[in-house]
Order: structure tokens, then sequence, then C-alpha cells
């Protein structure tokens, strides 16, 4: 399902032909034509689309050297259309440009033309929409200001942050020993009585080698087992004051979960809806998504840098996480605007929903 967001329009000039433009969102161009007035009332203007083909995303990054040479191999040019005055002077065409990705638009000729089209969100089939879901939709959902994912630290700041996961323990009622009636003492036989006494005396003075108490004959396991369990559940609760876990996965990618989810994990092939802030290492923000929409993608698809398709996996519904991503994770030596060549990027996500 294919929805218009909202309008969009370009006029590429004689005197500048070529533009080069990386779209916040999907955008569907759908017409080309000629200006009003004319330049060259018989001269040709050809439009032209320059991109790289998303096959080479998947190169190693290995052999820099031999991709310098090859960088304009890698760059495919097809022509969009063709324009004469008095025979064709528009076009109706049908491109979508995804979103994030870098395309260059070049012209030739002396005539200016004008293209169109809209800012378009593919929804998937399966997914419902966002008016069906109230709190997707306001503006301060899932606001990442409120929580410790959107603080803007940084991440080396999330050693010392402790992990909530100890408020879904389970609790586990102890059973509890029915009370007997004590007999009264005009009830009890005397012999027994008196053995009893004598037993217990017994009892009081078995002692260990080390002096440690013997355990009475008959004594249930009720208390050795709560005891058990108690120190069970404190090396647990130790565990998690001890902070959040770092893992470095074999790519350089590293993660750092921050708060722990609950529910099913995010694995290759799920649909899943986020929030992020991404920063450089100096802690610059250079994108982010803590409102509104949620960014959504399928999890191992190549829709997103390999690090993030690397990185999510293992999160949880309400889980955060850190993600430290090294440029051969990310976008090497031909980012998009706006990110340095051979950067190192963080990330503070947090994963809302699993589809």
């Amino acid at each position: 399902m294919t929805t218009s967001v909202a309008l969009w329009s370009v006029e590429l000039q004689p005197g500048k032909p070529r533009m080069i433009m990386t779209p916040d969102l999907d955008l569907q161009i759908t017409n080309v034509a000629l200006g009003e007035e004319l330049a060259d009332a018989n001269g040709r203007t050809v439009l032209k689309l320059i991109y790289s083909p998303a096959t080479f995303d998947d190169e190693e990054d290995g052999d820099d050297d031999e991709e310098d040479e090859n960088d304009e191999e890698k760059q495919l040019t097809t022509v969009i259309c063709a324009l004469t005055p008095g025979k064709i002077e528009h076009a109706s065409i049908n491109i979508i440009l995804n979103r994030e990705s870098t395309y260059t638009l070049q012209s030739s000729g002396k005539n200016t033309i004008y293209l169109s089209g809209q800012y378009i969100d593919q929804a998937l089939p399966d997914e419902p929409p966002f008016d069906d879901d109230s709190d997707m939709d306001s503006e301060d959902a899932y606001d990442l200001q409120d929580v410790s994912s959107d603080v803007e630290m940084h991440p080396d700041d999330l050693e010392g942050l402790e992990s909530d996961a100890s408020r879904f323990e389970e609790v586990v009622d102890e059973p509890t020993a029915k009370p007997q009636k004590r007999p009264r003492d005009s009830d009890a036989a005397p012999d027994a009585k008196v053995e009893g006494e004598k037993e217990g005396k017994k009892n009081k003075k078995l002692k260990g080698e080390k002096g440690a108490a013997v355990p009475v004959e008959g004594q249930t396991e009720d208390k050795k087992d709560k005891k058990k369990k108690e120190k069970k559940a404190g090396d647990e609760q130790k565990a998690e004051k001890a902070g959040p876990s770092k893992k470095t996965l074999p790519s350089g990618v590293v993660i750092q979960d921050a708060k722990v989810g609950t529910g099913p994990a995010a694995k290759k092939g799920s649909t899943v809806r986020m929030r992020y802030v991404g920063k450089f290492p100096d802690g610059k923000v250079f994108d982010k998504n803590t409102s509104g929409k949620p960014f959504t993608f399928h999890l191992g698809k190549g829709e997103v840098i390999k690090g993030w398709d690397e990185g999510i996996v293992g999160m949880q519904v309400g889980g955060e996480r850190a993600l430290v991503i090294p440029p051969a994770m990310a976008y090497g030596k031909r980012p998009p605007p706006g990110i340095p060549p051979n950067a190192t990027l963080h990330f503070e996500v947090k994963l809302l929903e699993i589809k």
C-alpha cells in the first residue's frame, strides 16, 4: 500500500545541469516538462539519472585501492526521457527513489526542465494503519527524551546503568505447613511425654565436627529449599546490578543493553518498529527518530546499514541498546551527505514493536 505524504518538485536550469540529492522519504517522480520560456526553440533536452546499484553494498571493504579505481564503474546511468520543443514537451514517468540513498539528476541542453512528484509512505500489506494505533501516532508517544536511551550521553557512560529486569522476576510462593493442633497435656501418654523430652535433649546436643548443628531427624526440606531459592535470587540480583554487558560481534559491531525488554526477541525476517538517535563519536547528533511515526524496516533484508541488521537481532520489545558501528558495517567510503567517509557511528535504539 502506497500513501502520498507531500508534493515535491525541482527545477534543473541549463547553467546547473547536475543535482545530487538524498531524499529523507521515498520519493516518486511522476512528471518531467519544459518551462514556459524556451532558451532554444529547437534544442533537445535529455534527463539522466545516476545511481549506485544496491548489489554493491554487499562487497567487502578490504580492497580499498581496487575500490578507488572502480568507483566510476559502480555508478550506473540511465536516460529518463528526452524533450524537444514542439514535439515532446513533457513526459509522464513513474520512478521511485529510495530514502537515504544518493542519486544524481543530470540534464543536457539549453532549456530549463521541471520535475514533479510526491513523497510516499510504502506501508506493508499486513501492517495495520497507523490511525488504528493511537499510541503510535501521538506526538509524545515513545519519546526517547523521557527514557535513558534518548539522553545525549556517550555510549561509554552506559557502563554503570542498572537493568530493570528484576522487576519482571517471577515471585515463587513458598508452601506453608498446615498448623497442627497441640494436644492437651492430659491427652498425651506419660511414657511418650518423657520419651519426647529425652529425645529433644539428645537432639540439642548433636553437633557436627566444626560445631554446626546436625539436622534433627524428620525435619522438613521446606526451609532448605527456601534458603537455596533466596540465595539464587540474590545472586541474580547482584548480576543485574553489575551493569549492562557489552558484547563485540565478529563483524566489529559493539552492542550494549541499557534495558532488557520483554516478550519474543527480534530475529532476521522480523518487521521491527524503532526509535533511535544517531551520533558521531564526539556526541554530535546527525539523525534521530524520537517522535511521530516510528522507523520501520525488515530486519536482515538489507534495508538498513549492516550494523543495524546485526546489532538489532536479539532485542526484545521495550529494550534499549547502544550500538557502536565501525565504518565497514556503516557507510564506508561512500556515505550520504552529512556523514564523513569511514566514520564510526554510535546509535541509541529502542525496540517498540515486532510484527
